[in-house]
């Protein structure tokens, strides 16, 4: 079973998204456990004290280094397989993340993720204990829980056994060099709209096709960085 743990000031953030869909399914099919880690646990003082103030100055504040590292070494200790845990930190200085990184992600024995809030954590964190920083976009919000489960999100999808149906996650979009093809359910007819006839046509080689075809089209349109580049990639695989 796969360990994930989530470090944050606002655990009841975390337990609203994991107790609903598929990652609750997840953990009620007992391959993934989730386990949110209130920080303010490893606080010090009558009033835990998360933040304080830079040193050097400037505007904010700076979450504070030891929280973080109690909180990891209390992961490490009551969970197996622990040890072994990549360590994320969800930043805009990261590696922006990818299919390719979250099935990366999948495969390992458990994950923990450091939610960080206003100016961001000392950076001793991250040389200590940080394994991976990633982002998931150029931009910025009030804080790692949202990002964090974004990644989680789709890093647990991929674990083997979470969804019914694993041909699901193999077509989706980036889990292939092309975004994926336009699906249609009932009715037929809609508002005036149609399904395509070769949908309804029971001919499977023609439906390939045209999905191709259509994985082709929409990736030309709406990425030209991935159509160039899966061009590029088919003319090395003719030469």
């Amino acid at each position: 079973m796969m360990q994930i743990s989530i470090l944050t000031p606002f655990p009841n953030i975390v337990e609203a998204i994991v107790g609903e869909s598929i990652l609750r399914r997840a953990r009620e099919k007992g391959l993934v456990d989730y386990h949110s880690i209130d920080l303010h646990d490893f606080a010090e003082g009558d009033y835990p004290q998360l933040d304080d103030y830079p040193f050097g100055g400037g505007s904010g504040m700076v979450m504070m280094a030891e929280p973080f590292f109690k909180a990891v070494d209390y992961v490490q200790g009551h969970f197996p397989g622990s040890g072994q845990m990549r360590v994320i930190l969800p930043t805009p200085q990261g590696e922006i993340l990818t299919q390719k990184k979250s099935r990366e992600f999948s495969k390992a024995e458990g994950l923990i993720f450091i939610c960080s809030h206003y100016k961001g954590i000392d950076e001793r964190v991250r040389e200590a204990v940080v394994t991976d920083e990633v982002s998931i976009g150029d931009y910025v919000v009030t804080g790692g829980e949202l990002p964090a489960m974004v990644i989680l999100d789709s890093v647990v999808r991929l674990v083997p056994g979470v969804l019914g149906d694993e041909e699901s996650a193999l077509s989706d979009s980036f889990a292939n060099p092309l975004l994926d093809y336009p699906h249609y359910t009932r009715p037929e007819t809609t508002r005036g709209m149609h399904v395509p006839e070769v949908l309804l046509s029971g001919h499977h080689k023609r439906i390939e096709v045209w999905r191709k075809k259509q994985r082709e089209k929409r990736t030309r349109s709406r990425r030209p960085d991935l159509w160039k580049r899966y061009v590029e990639e088919n003319s090395k695989g003719d030469g």
